[in-house]
């Protein structure tokens, strides 16, 4: 575990994972990480990724107002409590919901793979910033890479966490839960005063 720990270990089991979803999920898994180490990576992992998409967001320059309408605008605190809130349901659904299809897995194992995932996605913001920096236009293309990696990775990863064998049945699970956790998601947002102005 210690190795593991390692900047550059760390990395090479990012890639790893990505070519080998599965075997990377189980990887971390076997690690049996405790729930305060967890959560606080789980924290960890958030703080970050604000700061990461301030920098983009600062790269591209100050948004365009009669495109963002003000209820639109929200504080990166804000953005980093809602991206929190969106891991811990997604947590939360890939445990409750692969045991309601007989999966073995549990919360723990899920949190352990969401914070995996994440970190994945640092690296993923710091590539698209790099880009930004050296080649603009290819900073688009890899937001739309890595889309498609996340429903790919999470897709394996809840496979691994409860060991199910049928990517194709995870898969149209995943995109009905997701639908779900939009719309329960874009109902908060409503009742908070973020949602998407009519006028």
């Amino acid at each position: 575990m210690s190795d593991l720990m390692q900047p550059g270990q760390l990395l090479r089991m990012a890639r790893h994972t990505v070519s080998n979803p599965r075997d990377g999920a189980a990887v971390i898994l076997k690690l049996h990480l405790p729930m305060r180490a967890l959560w606080l990576a789980f924290g960890l992992v958030i703080v970050l990724s604000m700061f990461l998409g301030e920098a983009v967001a600062l790269l591209m320059g100050p948004p365009d107002q009669a495109a963002m309408p003000p209820e639109m605008m929200v504080s990166p605190i804000t953005m980093g409590v809602i991206q929190a809130a969106f891991l811990f349901l997604v947590a939360h659904g890939m445990a409750r919901i692969g045991q309601l299809f007989g999966g073995s897995g549990d919360f723990q194992g899920a949190l352990a793979l969401i914070v995996w995932l994440q970190f994945i996605f640092l690296v993923v913001q710091v590539i698209q910033l790099a880009a930004m920096l050296v080649v603009p236009p290819v900073a688009g293309l890899i937001t739309i890479l890595a889309m498609g990696l996340f429903f790919w990775l999470l897709v394996n990863f809840i496979a691994t966490l409860h060991g199910f064998s049928s990517l194709g049945l995870i898969f149209v699970m995943t995109i009905l839960t997701a639908f779900g956790f939009v719309f329960v998601l874009s109902l908060v947002l409503t009742m908070l005063g973020l949602g998407f102005g009519m006028n």
